[in-house]
């Protein structure tokens, strides 16, 4: 076959298969043209389709604005139990784990030494007082000087201080608890040399389980919101689970950690939590503020648009069908799944929007929806209802 006749049978191909497209064009037209009345859309005359939506109440509640943070928990009290004199221990008079009262005698250190120079001590104070009461006796009868009785009752304060702080010493070589608490491990056993140095190894802590403390950092942009008062709720991980508590901030430091830019904050747990230890790491939900009585949808709710800014679509009723109505607000706080909206303008339909309102509650940016459309409105599907419940 030649090229000639080869390119004149492709052509009437060609031409054969844009003449069928043409017609098959022509006929559907007429077709579209005799169901004109099955037009839909917005602007169509006939009947529109109902766009289905899942919808949920508007509600008017408190919505509290909350900052997560991490800490750990600490003992209400705790102390380090060191010996302040040094010696030698003869007794130790407590359990490890066992709980102790305030004044409850832990440890003895060897105090032989100091009773016999506090023997020593009152007995130069004994003279003393005999010498003072004499040398009065003799003022009296005008035999010596004042100078003298002054000099005898010199010696007798400096006997008498002198034998109090022997005592004072004395008591030091008893170890008490300072408060309530379990005692912990001890470093110690009888016949230990101990030293008074701040430095040196303590003999046990003692921790006041009474009530746990918590402590934590709080970045500085938030640090004038946080003061004494301040609610919060804390979460850890135990064997037996997730344990929770709240407390209240009693502690809120005024500098500003240049490290870290945070700052410090302590607070008290309200009750004791079994599972719950001082040095747990635990999750914290801070309580900012509360703002009382707003408005609030489903973060699913809010339309943002570059053109109108954040709007709701809102479900409107009339003659028992139910339309789209698009509702500008102004977004608040956004917390837990809800958001704070104020109405800026009510919409074509000048009906008041409120807790009795109803808006599309999902989706509202992937699905085809315009103003004064109808709507299949639905409940909004369990999986997205906020704590099981629709809003």
């Amino acid at each position: 076959m030649s090229l000639n006749r080869y390119l004149s049978c492709y052509k009437s191909v060609i031409f054969s298969i844009a003449v069928a497209a043409m017609f098959s064009l022509v006929g559907c037209g007429g077709k579209t043209k005799q169901g004109d009345s099955a037009k839909s859309g917005p602007k169509g005359g006939g009947q529109i389709r109902m766009q289905p939506v899942e919808v949920a109440q508007i509600q008017r509640r408190d919505l509290v604005e909350t900052l997560n943070l991490v800490g750990s928990l600490a003992a209400n009290e705790t102390a380090q139990i060191r010996a302040e004199i040094a010696g030698q221990i003869r007794e130790v008079l407590f359990d490890e784990g066992q709980f102790v009262k305030q004044g409850q005698l832990l440890v003895r250190v060897d105090d032989a030494e100091l009773r016999a120079q506090l023997a020593q001590s009152e007995a130069k104070r004994a003279l003393a007082s005999q010498n003072l009461k004499r040398i009065q006796s003799l003022v009296a009868q005008q035999l010596i000087s004042e100078a003298d009785a002054d000099q005898a009752r010199s010696d007798f304060d400096a006997a008498t201080a002198e034998a109090e702080y022997l005592r004072v010493r004395v008591s030091k070589m008893e170890i008490k608890a300072p408060f309530d608490g379990i005692a912990g491990a001890r470093t110690v056993s009888p016949g230990d040399y101990v030293t008074a140095s701040v430095t040196a190894t303590a003999i046990t802590t003692i921790d006041d389980l009474s009530r746990l403390k918590i402590e934590f950092q709080v970045p500085e942009r938030y640090s004038l919101r946080v003061k004494p008062g301040t609610k919060f709720r804390v979460r850890a991980r135990t064997t037996e689970g997730e344990a929770q508590a709240d407390g209240e901030v009693y502690f809120a430091s005024v500098i500003i950690d240049r490290a870290t830019r945070s700052t410090q904050v302590k607070g008290y747990l309200d009750q004791m939590i079994d599972g719950l230890r001082p040095g747990m790491f635990v999750n914290i939900e801070l309580e900012l503020s509360t703002h009382k009585n707003v408005l609030v949808v489903p973060e699913g709710a809010i339309l943002v648009t570059a053109s109108t800014g954040p709007q709701i679509v809102v479900v409107r009723e009339r003659g028992g069908e139910y339309f789209a109505d698009f509702v500008s607000v102004e977004i608040g706080l956004r917390t837990r799944g809800l958001v704070e909206i104020n109405i800026i303008k009510e919409g074509n339909n000048k009906a008041p929007v409120d807790e009795n309102s109803r808006v599309v509650a999902s989706g509202v940016g992937a699905l085809i929806l315009y103003q004064d459309g109808k709507l299949d409105p639905r409940p909004l599907r369990k999986e997205f209802r906020l704590g099981g419940d629709e809003l």
